[in-house]
This record gives C-alpha cells, structure tokens and sequence, in this order.
C-alpha cells in the first residue's frame, strides 16, 4: 500500500505502517551518522540536551556528498543502519519514532522498536542522486566539524521509502525470505 507520510511521525501515524508499504515522506527529518550517534550518546551520558527535539522524529542514517550549485545537498544515499544499532534503542525510548537505512536490525532494535511504536524504514542503497531530488533544504545544526557526518535538518517532499520493520516487529528482511527464499543447487 501506498501511504504519504507529514512529519512528525506521532506514534498513531506509525501504528499505521505496514511492512511492505511504500511510503512518501514529506517536512522535517533529521540526518545522524555513526559519529553523530556517538557524541549524542555522550551528551545524554553527561545530562546535556540532544541537538534537536527526538520526540516524533526521523533519522536518516545518510552522508551527503557536496551540494552541486543551486542545490541544497549532494548525493543522499542511505548507510547500513546496523552501525547505528548500539545507540537506537535508547533514543527510541526518548521518542524516536522512524530511522531511514538499509540492512538488517537487532533483536535489541527491534525490541525497542516495538516497546515504542517506532518504524524502520529503508531507502534504495545506489539511488542517492535521485534520493537528494526530494530534499528541499538542508542545514546543518550539530557537529559541524563532523563534515558529512553531521547532523543537519532536511526539509523533504514524497522522499520515498519501504517499511521494513513495523510498529508489531514483523520484519520484512525475514518474510522475505522465508516467501521467497533461494534455490541454492
């Protein structure tokens, strides 16, 4: 099913989601790659606020290369999401509700995924240049001596994406393959 999705993300909008569903993301989201991950997990450990607001948010686990003129972003590819796995359930546990990836979870993801009413989207790995045409606006707002692992702000329209792993836990990386499997002679 199609679904088109305003940011926030609120916890019904992401009930919503099935795997399986192409979805169409359109306002805020926010970028944070392995280092950003880091150095937010070391603000909350010394009691400091994170850079933004998490409540009802995405994250989209990207690194943009440089904008070319009269663009806001570069290539906007997806990373592997399992890097970021070690930090992610605590910040589903402070109101994360979607990440934007590719690859597989952890049972601790996806636990936390479910405790939370969260989603995990993935974006097509390869497809960055296209990707970057559904971002609008991008600034950075922490970590700026990160370079392209900084996080920044996008402002994006019908960014699309499949729903992997849903608000239930049920996984499309695992139906997957047990419907399709592989002949292996």
């Amino acid at each position: 099913m199609d679904r088109y999705i305003e940011t926030p993300l609120t916890a019904e909008k992401a009930r919503e989601c099935q795997i399986g569903d192409m979805v169409y993301i359109s306002g805020i989201i926010y970028t944070a790659r392995d280092a950003a991950h880091k150095r937010m997990a070391e603000a909350l450990d010394a009691g400091q606020p994170l850079p933004f607001d998490i409540r009802d948010q995405i994250i989209y686990y990207m690194g943009p290369t440089p904008a070319r003129t009269g663009r806001p972003i570069g290539s906007a590819g997806p990373t592997t999401a399992g890097r970021m796995d070690r930090y992610t359930p605590r910040l589903l546990d402070l109101g994360l509700k979607g990440m934007i990836g590719k690859g597989r979870r952890t049972d601790e993801v996806k636990n936390a995924i479910i405790r939370n009413g969260a989603v995990y989207f993935a974006a097509i790995g390869g497809a960055g240049a296209l990707l970057s045409r559904t971002i609008l606006e991008s600034s950075v707002i922490a970590y700026e001596d990160l370079g392209t692992e900084a996080v920044r702000r996008l402002r994006v329209k019908d960014f699309p994406a499949i729903v992997v792993m849903d608000a239930s836990g049920n996984d499309l990386y695992e139906t997957a393959v047990s419907k399709y499997g592989t002949n292996e002679e």
